[in-house]
């Protein structure tokens, strides 16, 4: 109820602010020759901020002079602070915390232009509003907020066939040319270390085939289940000697990957909660191929050039799925099952029955020889 009475606050607010600001801010009065620092918004999750960065590589290709300053998840953004492509990484702290706090720190740097590729919503607009941006782009452009942007020809979700299109959209908005759809994830160099480090600490050696199981998601509705992940790998390490099973996933998900790891037996191992998430491209980058639900490590494995076998159905592959290099991975796609799908509300994902564990094994060992 609080949160609602807030919403409505924030909206009015708008509103009122939006009705004196005289300034020419529609994208006809748009000069990129005038811009000198810029706020590139990707807030949410690893894999939306991974899709981001794509666009964000085309932002410094046009706009080689600005400052480029992101703001990122805080719980994620270790992750892409050391991407060549930005300057400097104001955290989102989630909801309204920080909100005065962040808004202020968006004042500081005097921003020209602000292009939202992926946000929270009801804060990411007005906040790059409030930034005091000349110029705000987002796409879609369908929401209550619609009013504070610069963009007014009315694009939605259903226009874009995947994520990553529509905030290269959004950058071409802003003028910028695409020259490269791959995202970026350059690999900390101190990775290697600790990556050989975990791996050695569990005695799996360089000739060893590694398999990486991610068996966490971030709803029910993208998970597949704990006893045929245990299946899949039993036959896995039983097919082959060299096979070994790296479970990934975040602190929080330990116990969760533990007991798969248990079930399987020795030769299945457990990241998660082991290596800083700033590290785990380079674990990643050693797996022979991961399998994995619609996830952010999924994407965190094609950019790093990592095979993935990614299990949808409540999900639409074609929109968050693999984008390129497919001749590299394997999606298994099922129909939804529930009609209206409950999606992220999502109790029980009747959906993933429809993946047995005998097509997933006959995939993953293809990839294996």
């Amino acid at each position: 109820m609080r949160l609602k009475a807030l919403d409505s606050l924030l909206f009015l607010a708008m509103k009122f602010i939006k009705a004196f600001d005289k300034r020419e801010t529609g994208l006809e009065h748009f000069d990129p020759e005038n811009v000198k620092s810029i706020l590139v918004v990707s807030s949410t999750a690893i894999g939306d901020t991974l899709l981001s960065t794509p666009a964000i590589r085309a932002v410094r290709e046009r706009y080689p002079l600005a400052r480029i300053t992101a703001h990122f998840n805080k719980k994620n953004m270790e992750l892409f602070e050391n991407n060549p492509h930005i300057d400097g990484i104001i955290p989102y702290c989630g909801g309204y915390r920080k909100f005065l706090k962040t808004v202020m720190e968006f004042r500081r740097h005097k921003f020209d232009l602000a292009l939202i590729f992926h946000g929270n919503e009801p804060q990411a607009t007005p906040m790059a509003y409030l930034s005091g941006a000349m110029f705000i782009i987002k796409l879609p452009n369908t929401s209550e907020y619609r009013f504070l942007l610069s963009n007014k020809d009315r694009f939605q979700w259903e226009d874009f066939t995947h994520g990553v299109e529509q905030r290269l959209k959004v950058a071409e908005l802003a003028g910028c040319r695409i020259s490269d759809k791959h995202m970026v994830l350059p690999v900390l160099k101190e990775g290697k270390s600790v990556e050989e480090s975990f791996l050695r600490n569990h005695n799996i050696q360089d000739s060893d085939t590694i398999v990486g199981f991610q068996v966490g998601a971030s709803t029910v509705s993208r998970m597949w289940f704990p006893d045929r992940f245990t299946e899949l790998g039993k036959r896995l390490v039983n097919s082959n000697s060299n096979v070994k099973i790296v479970i990934t996933g975040s602190p929080q998900e330990h116990d969760y990957c533990k007991k798969i790891a248990d079930n399987i037996g020795e030769r299945a191992i457990v990241s998660a909660g082991n290596i800083p998430l700033k590290y785990m491209p380079s674990l990643v980058k050693r797996f022979k191929v991961l399998f994995t639900g619609d996830t952010g490590i999924m994407h965190m494995s094609i950019a790093v050039g990592t095979p993935v076998v990614a299990l949808f159905a409540a999900a639409d592959a074609k929109r968050s799925g693999p984008y390129y290099d497919m001749e590299r991975h394997v999606v298994i796609q099922k129909e939804r099952t529930c009609d209206p799908c409950a999606s992220k509300k999502c109790r029980y994902q009747k959906c993933m029955e429809n993946i047995g564990v005998d097509e997933v094994y006959s995939t993953v060992l293809k990839i294996l020889k």
